[in-house]
């Protein structure tokens, strides 16, 4: 490459080339805004001063450990301060933070510990019995420690050698953690629903959860000082990166355990909450409250959800309820959402139907992501924008994925033609917004959970009774979607519904069991293969 005048004695140094990483939003929150109110939990509020000095104590009380770059530190936690402070104190050692599902089952739990050759484990209480038969499962021999929650006291058996709060009081508050040696480094790690097989490790960088700090606050029209309800899991893409967000624009983060009606919307009142995600489940929780559940709301909030599209009844209620909503698509391996819906004001006079069709769609990039597109997979030629064309959606940018840990042949293949490819399957409208048709690979998406219909199959197939069985997403209006099983008997063997069900929650989480199971004989092609299709339409009209 030819030297530009603009190269020649101007190169890259400590004072003008750092690398980008979220931990510096937190240190300019806590001096900035030292006593604004950056995490209410229960009775208990704290200042940024506070968040950042606990954060620090966390990360010197690990460095303490021995644990470093390129550890990694697993947690199982609620919604709650420490695993706020695990967001910054962990990646503060420079090692890695995997956090889990609290959902989980304890054999997939055992399996992610030793695939991330797990250090150290931080677990609530309430989560201990899973978490202690994993490790009872587990090669790996993380140092436990246990989270007894102070605001919302449990009776959760102690697995660990030491309790959280003991554990992080000699920490140096005033510790001096460590910039990524490079903002490529990995900064947290988590895990697919495991389509085929095991669950696949998706690695986030510094680079790419920095630049959704920024994003983050664009997309869900955050000014200064936001109040965000804690409504989606921070396990999930850590909380699309919204832990980092919020101290961007020195927001406060209102903590919450379970995501429970009453609770809600006390917390909506009494804060004021401005912002907060979900899947639709949240929403069905809110606008399906008792009477006696309901308070009013200070100010509109602004409700971002992903999955399926809202219907229009419930966009409808949730305005009348006080909510906006914002729709947002993306998947673990683009640290959250990186397409949204983003609306028009025109929109607004549209009718019923055409509004609709319009909240539908997925949307546009996020202003993070360099580029997005619907493409033939094998020819990587881009589908014409005719919302009709069908192909698969593909991302581009800084806030797609470091790859899978310890998977090149699964990494080749999603980045096969320098895209990543979803496995989604959509069309591009002619103002470039795009839309979802199909999920190639047969996901369930169920309270924003994703379900493996092999994972169910596979379990289904372990009953004595099943010759065949094939599982599709039924809709559902609290869910957006449930499994639903068509199953094929044995020659002279019987079963029912409920041993169907109990075998399946007996062999995995319950969430992903079937809630509808049908015997009959199972549409097959000419080879055998069966037609899900047929299944899917057979689903609708259960």
């Amino acid at each position: 490459m030819t030297q530009s005048i603009f190269d020649a004695g101007l190169g890259r140094r400590a004072a003008n080339f750092q690398p980008l990483t979220p931990l510096t939003f937190l240190a300019r929150a806590a001096g900035v805004w030292p006593d604004h109110p950056a995490v209410i939990h229960g009775r208990r509020v704290t200042g940024y001063r506070e968040f950042y000095a606990r954060a620090r104590k966390l990360a010197s009380a690990l460095s303490g450990r021995g644990i470093g770059r390129g550890d990694t530190v697993s947690v199982m936690l609620m919604n709650t301060p420490p695993m706020l402070e695990a967001h910054y104190g962990v990646p503060m050692t420079g090692a890695v933070l995997h956090a889990i599902n609290t959902r989980l089952d304890a054999a997939t739990v055992a399996f992610q510990l030793d695939h991330a050759e797990s250090k150290v484990v931080i677990v609530d209480g309430e989560l201990s019995p899973v978490m202690k038969e994993a490790l009872e499962m587990a090669r790996a021999e993380p140092f436990v420690i246990d989270y007894d929650d102070p605001e919302f006291p449990g009776d959760g058996e102690r697995i660990g050698a030491v309790e959280y709060e003991d554990f992080i009081a000699p920490g140096d508050a005033g510790f001096r953690w460590r910039m990524p040696d490079d903002e490529w480094d990995a900064i947290s790690l988590n895990y697919t629903s495991g389509t085929t097989g095991n669950p696949k490790g998706v690695v986030y960088h510094h680079r790419g959860a920095y630049l959704m700090g920024y994003a983050n606050v664009i997309a869900a029209g955050m000014g200064a000082h936001p109040v965000y309800l804690w409504t989606l899991p921070m396990f999930h893409c850590n909380g699309w990166c919204f832990p980092w967000s919020l101290s961007v624009v020195g927001g406060t983060h209102v903590c919450l355990r379970a995501v429970r009606a009453d609770r809600m919307y006390d917390l909506i009142s009494r804060h004021g909450v401005t912002h907060m995600c979900g899947a639709p489940i949240v929403m069905s929780v809110l606008l399906n409250a008792g009477e006696k559940e309901k308070k009013p709301l200070k100010t509109k909030a602004r409700f971002i959800t992903a999955a399926a599209p809202p219907p229009e009844a419930v966009l409808a209620a949730m305005e009348r309820a006080g909510f906006e909503v914002t729709h947002v698509y993306g998947l673990t391996e683009t640290y959250g959402p990186a397409v949204v819906n983003e609306w028009h004001e025109d929109w607004d006079d549209l009718e019923g139907a055409e509004k609709a069709a319009m909240k539908a769609r997925q949307g546009v990039r996020y202003a993070a992501l360099e580029d997005l597109a619907v493409m033939n997979p094998e020819t990587m030629k881009e589908a014409p924008r005719d919302g009709e064309t069908i192909g698969e959606v593909m991302f581009r940018g800084n806030i797609v994925m470091k790859g899978y840990l310890k998977n090149p042949r699964a990494t080749e293949e999603a980045f096969a033609g320098e895209w990543f490819h979803s496995g989604d399957l959509g069309v591009m409208h002619p103002d470039g917004y795009i839309q979802i048709r199909d999920r190639s690979k047969d996901i369930i998406i169920s309270g924003g959970e994703n379900i493996s219909s092999i994972e169910v199959e596979d379990v289904l197939y372990k009953h004595p009774a099943v010759a065949a069985a094939a599982v599709v997403a039924k809709p559902d209006e609290k869910w957006g979607e449930t499994p639903c099983a068509f199953i094929e008997l044995r020659a002279g063997m019987e079963t029912t519904v409920e041993e169907i069900i109990a075998h399946c929650r007996a062999n995995m989480a319950h969430y992903k069991a079937p809630r509808h199971v049908v015997f009959e004989a199972l549409p097959k092609t000419s080879t055998g293969k069966i037609q899900k299709f047929v299944l899917r339409e057979r689903a609708k009209k259960l």
